[in-house]
């Protein structure tokens, strides 16, 4: 065999890779079964012990506030009570196996995937960093993953509850459905169901050695030829670890079509009671298997279309609601992922980086940093006060620091945005977020696109600077319901209608906020920065201040300035300051 032959360089290149790879798996296998069972501990103790402590508390109150919900029609009423009995009862259960199955996910692939990623291009002393990296990390990983759950179970879900049973406007009228239009729903969802869940997994089962074989087939070419996810020479040993994991990620697609197509039935449901056509329910049946199937076409990159018939479930032909146009959004999205990934796979390394994706780390760790910035400043304007960082720890609820405080770092982020010119968000000084290179994540698609219609209104209005200072202190002072409200303010503009305007941005920012401070993300992310606050307010002598002016105060100064009187120096006020950051 000749040495310069394409062969000899195959050969040799797995020769040379394959005694690498065994030591980092086996390296990698041996810290996942060390560090699985305490993960599974912590994840499985911590969760069941909030689920289960929770359970009576979230059974009662869910059937409360669905029947004191007054945006709830009697009959809705009625069969959301009958609904909700099944997942009530076996919440505990399904948390609890799946905290479990969780965990093992978690606590074996994040140390072997710790150990892959040791020895990358950045990583200095490989050697160290492949015996000590994803263990610690993967610990604390799981202790946040508890800490999150209770945020949801304790925050989130009271939240949703308590918006459930928030009154609405005089005029809106309470949701509800027609008793008529119940049996032939039922009907449609029960046959749905038995005929999509069977047709949809043998077509995902039909589809799932292609997928097997073909993903193989692309990551040794990769492997091999160095291109795609491969291109760089540190990612080689993930080659591998993608190559023997390849099937975990079939298996999982499998699972996943599988119990989509229940949801996909129990949508016939909806089809009949939105057409009032029974007939369209059952077109629905047959055209839902076509949906899927030419679905899935297009993430495997075979023929458009389907073998299957797709009979017109919609009265209207437009696609403008539903699954088509769902799915035409998706295809045409792969279809440019697809020829953005051949880009890639050419080689070259500049466009490689030109498309680079943001995390949602990386949007996270922009957004509190403003806040952190805009917070200081506050405090030092008197805007936030040591009364406000006090509700927010004693109360763990506090609108000025938890809603209008991120509300005015994204106002501030849309008319930097606006200024530009661009066509996405300035983030930060050195990011854009864009449609394109946003987190390929729901959460972030909910909010990017209304972010970036407000972002356009914002524009429209052509704000003066002296506008755009004011408005820091409007958000912040005022509740923006009425234009009235900015008379005796100072803002430049007397013009009803520009205020309006700017007001309902406003509006809207605090409800998006609102929506966000309920992921448990946002939760842990907010509690690390009210302590910076408060570290801040002590460094400058704010607590002091605040402390003798308020010695007399209620329990609320008690708690936390116990020892603070008015003749004490800072250095008492940092120490009972630990104190607090440590117990918050």
């Amino acid at each position: 065999m000749d040495h310069g032959s394409p062969e000899y360089r195959f050969v040799w290149s797995f020769i040379s890779f394959l005694p690498f790879f065994l030591l980092l798996f086996t390296l990698g296998l041996l810290k996942g079964l060390i560090i699985c069972p305490i993960v599974v501990g912590i994840i499985a103790v911590g969760n069941s012990a909030v689920v289960i402590g929770l359970w009576p508390a979230h059974f009662i109150w869910t059937y409360y506030c669905v029947a004191k919900s007054k945006r709830l029609g009697w009959i809705l009423k009625i069969m959301v009570f009958l609904s909700l009995l099944i997942p009530l009862i076996l919440w505990p259960i399904i948390a609890i196996l799946g905290s479990i199955l969780g965990g093992i996910g978690y606590g074996f692939f994040a140390p072997l995937i710790a150990t892959f990623e040791a020895v990358g291009e950045n990583v200095t002393d490989k050697f160290f960093h492949c015996f000590t990296d994803g263990c610690c990390s993967t610990l604390e990983g799981s202790c946040t993953v508890v800490r999150d759950f209770t945020d949801f179970c304790f925050h989130s879900y009271f939240s949703y509850m308590d918006e459930l049973i928030e009154e609405g406007h005089e005029d809106e009228k309470p949701m509800d459905i027609k008793l008529s239009k119940l049996p032939s729903c039922l009907l449609v969802s029960v046959l749905a169901i038995l005929v999509d869940v069977l047709l949809i997994s043998a077509v995902a089962l039909w589809k799932s050695p292609y997928m097997l074989f073909t993903g193989w087939k692309r990551l040794l070419e990769d492997l091999v030829g160095r291109k795609g996810p491969f291109l760089e020479t540190v990612c080689v040993p993930f080659a591998g670890l993608a190559i023997l994991l390849w099937p975990l990620a079939v298996i999982g697609a499998v699972m996943a079509a599988f119990f989509s197509s229940f949801f996909l039935g129990l949508y016939g449901g909806v089809i009949v009671y939105q057409e009032d056509s029974l007939c369209m329910g059952l077109a629905y049946i047959v055209a839902v298997i076509s949906l899927f199937d030419e679905y899935a076409n297009d993430l495997l990159y075979l023929r458009e279309g389907s073998c299957f018939p797709r009979p017109r479930y919609r009265k209207s032909l437009s696609p403008s609601n539903g699954l088509e146009r769902i799915k035409s959004l998706d295809r045409k999205a792969g279809r440019e992922g697809s020829r953005n990934s051949k880009l890639v796979s050419e080689g070259s390394r500049t466009v490689k980086q030109a498309i680079q994706q943001y995390t949602p780390m990386q949007v996270w760790d922009c957004l509190f940093k403003s806040c952190e910035i805009n917070g200081k400043m506050l405090l030092q304007e008197g805007l936030i006060n040591v009364k406000d960082i006090e509700e927010c720890i004693l109360k763990g609820n506090c609108k000025k620091l938890g809603i209008k405080l991120p509300a005015l770092s994204i106002l501030q982020c849309l008319l930097a945005s606006a200024k530009s010119g661009g066509s996405g968000l300035l983030i930060s000084d050195e990011l854009e977020l864009t449609w394109i290179n946003r987190p390929r994540d729901k959460f972030f698609d909910w909010f990017i696109g209304p972010l970036l219609t407000m972002k356009e209104q914002i524009r429209g209005l052509k704000l003066e600077e002296n506008e755009e200072i004011c408005l820091k202190k409007l958000i912040m002072a005022c509740k923006n319901d009425r234009p009235e409200e900015w008379d005796d303010t100072g803002f430049p503009s007397s013009d009803n209608v520009r205020r309006a305007q700017l007001q309902a941005v406003i509006r809207r920012l605090q409800g998006i906020v609102g929506s966000m401070s309920r992921i448990p993300t946002f939760r842990r992310r907010f509690r690390n920065l009210v302590k910076m606050l408060y570290i801040e307010a002590v460094q400058t002598g704010l607590l002091v201040d605040h402390a003798s002016g308020s010695s007399n105060s209620g329990r609320g100064s008690r708690s936390y300035q116990r020892g603070i009187r008015k003749d004490k120096d800072t250095e008492d006020s940092k120490e009972i300051t630990q104190d607090i950051v440590n117990a918050v």
